[in-house]
């Protein structure tokens, strides 16, 4: 495990976990905690092969947003210093954002402002039912900014994201998974099997498919049908070729061997483990 000041960072072979460390601040991000992020996602890339990034955080709380007081307030008289806070936080963000793994946020408790943006930036969500999530800028007289306006609309239905930003009012983790900021919500209790299975499953996966699903998916939402088939099968081509063709080589001689069944499990790969 590596310790930053703020963030804990721990990589066990295929599975990287980001943990926020502030615990006293409901894990609330200092502009300390934003160079941190940038240090994790520094040590996750230089390992390559790091197929699941899970993030979570300590104590009762996954994040309770922005540090108002150190990211705002404080440097509020020093237009570049309050900038250069500002843009540590959404330059981090856009690193996990578009990381080739698959990202996944282990929501244990608070999760607000820009919480909230980096549990909707992730790919897979998995929430503690009692988790409290909520769009809380309002109450302060702003409205959700630097990307959580973007997470909040790309996830949740209009009429539920305006409710909850213009209202400020929370809802659960149970409740996050019909509102869309949610796969799945667990009691607090199951969260950590919940998401060490998942991870272990994902782990199982061949890393060019996982970054490829990604960028099809990314891609597939902004383009028409036609345009959408032809970048999809441009990208099967160049998944084949970064993976040498193992889906057909061992996927599909496994499937006609019937070894293993493809709507349940993966197929062996060449060192004898599930991909």
């Amino acid at each position: 495990m590596t310790s930053f000041t703020h963030v804990d960072l721990d990589i066990d072979g295929d599975i990287a976990t980001i943990r926020l460390n502030r615990p006293e601040k409901k894990n609330a991000l200092s502009p300390e905690m934003h160079r941190n992020m940038h240090q994790a996602i520094d040590e996750i890339e230089a390992r390559k092969g790091v197929k699941v990034v899970v993030v979570t955080g300590t104590g009762d709380a996954f994040c309770g947003g922005m540090d108002l007081e150190l990211c705002f307030l404080e440097p509020f008289n020093e237009p570049e210093r309050f900038d250069a806070s500002n843009q540590l936080a959404v330059s981090w963000s856009r690193r996990l954002k578009f990381i080739s793994a698959v990202t996944i946020a282990k929501v244990n408790g608070w999760c607000f402002g820009h919480g909230f943006q980096l549990a909707g930036m992730c790919d897979i969500v998995i929430a503690a039912e009692e988790a409290t999530f909520g769009l809380s800028e309002i109450n302060f007289g702003i409205f959700p900014g630097g990307g959580t306006m973007w997470i909040a609309a790309h996830n949740m239905g209009r009429k539920q994201a305006l409710y909850y930003a213009l209202t400020g009012e929370t809802f659960t983790g149970k409740e996050a998974v019909a509102l869309g900021m949610a796969t799945r919500a667990v009691p607090r209790s199951e969260l950590d099997e919940t998401v060490d299975k998942i991870a272990q499953s994902l782990a199982k996966k061949n890393v060019h498919a996982l970054a490829s699903t990604k960028q099809v998916y990314e891609s597939a939402v902004e383009l028409d049908f036609p345009k959408s088939i032809d970048m999809e099968l441009a990208k099967l081509y160049e998944l084949s070729y970064l993976s040498e063709n193992e889906w057909i080589r061992l996927g599909l001689e496994q499937f006609k061997r019937r070894a293993y069944r493809p709507g349940l499990e993966s197929y062996k790969t060449d060192a004898g483990k599930e991909s």
